[in-house]
């Protein structure tokens, strides 16, 4: 890594990951290992030959995500119209690495860009989260974080905090007024619903302009809304709104929505302004998004 995106993330290398292999999964360790470039901000993955990837946590709060991916996807992947990262293997932390950590299939495909047909993708997102929505979440784990009640007062003031610094790049005073406006929204009414638990824009495969898979999960169960926060990072008011119908989304929910888009935002700026800007810039952009309604 070029810029370190977190004070006490730690930095794998392709030797710990030849370490790892050639201790815990011998039968890939003759594989090539070659780090990939663009890797998200909790993980880094290293390519595996050609159809392999391992996934190692870079930060304490990504450790454990292998476990859950393994425990969750495979009975929920069948349902899901797009293809989601079952891990093959878990491996444990050892001396020179601290994380649980996973290999995987390599799932191609790019991130959205200024050439993906944003009706196409909302069409498919919706798809897919109203797949997800469908499954069985009876023994789901419940959220810890995002998916939980709005009016939590950890959340509420960790999201003050973060507009009252991002003042200057965004109008704080007018996203506090949707935030509070989604802090009295009627909760949700239903039990929880799975949750793909980071659904954002970078987490979005794309094949020959379609959506082909959806990856870098924390699974859990909770109020639907939240994964409702990407369409500010990904969609103009058409494509929001499709997504809206496809659901049958209504106002309080997509209130919630709005609410869950400023406060993850807004934290995102403040975290990131200084090591990713583009990330700060994409989360400037959503709330501009949320604000223009």
């Amino acid at each position: 890594m070029t810029t370190r995106m977190h004070d006490d993330q730690v930095d794998p290398t392709p030797d710990d990951v030849r370490r790892l292999l050639s201790a815990q999964h011998p039968q890939w360790s003759g594989l090539p290992v070659t780090r990939v470039a663009e890797s998200g901000t909790d993980h880094a993955l290293f390519r595996l030959g050609d159809d392999l990837v391992a996934r190692l946590p870079v930060i304490a709060w990504a450790d454990g995500q292998a476990t859950a991916e393994a425990a969750c996807w495979p009975p929920l992947a069948p349902h899901l119209p797009v293809a989601v990262p079952v891990p093959l293997a878990l491996g444990v932390p050892d001396d020179g690495y601290p994380f649980a950590w996973s290999v995987n299939p390599w799932l191609p495909g790019g991130r959205p860009d200024a050439s993906t047909d944003r009706m196409v993708l909302a069409r498919d997102l919706a798809g897919f989260v109203g797949a997800l929505r469908g499954c069985d979440a009876t023994a789901a784990p419940p959220a810890t974080s995002r998916g939980l009640p709005l009016d939590r007062p950890e959340r509420d003031a960790a999201t003050r905090r973060s507009l009252a610094r991002s003042g200057d790049v965004v109008d704080a005073t007018a996203a506090l007024a949707a935030w509070e406006e989604a802090r009295r929204a009627p909760v949700w009414p239903g039990p929880p619903t799975w949750l793909h638990g980071d659904l954002t824009a970078g987490n979005l495969l794309v094949v020959d302009g379609r959506l082909s898979a959806v990856i870098d999960a924390a699974p859990v169960a909770g109020d639907p809304a939240v994964e409702l926060a990407a369409c500010f990072q990904l969609f103009g008011p058409a494509d929001r709104a499709l997504v809206r119908e496809t659901l049958g989304t209504d106002d309080a929910e997509w209130a919630r929505a709005r609410g869950w888009a400023v406060s993850i935002a807004a934290m995102e700026i403040a975290y990131y302004r200084e090591t990713r800007p583009e990330l700060a810039e994409r989360s400037i952009r959503s709330i501009e998004a949320v604000l223009s309604e």
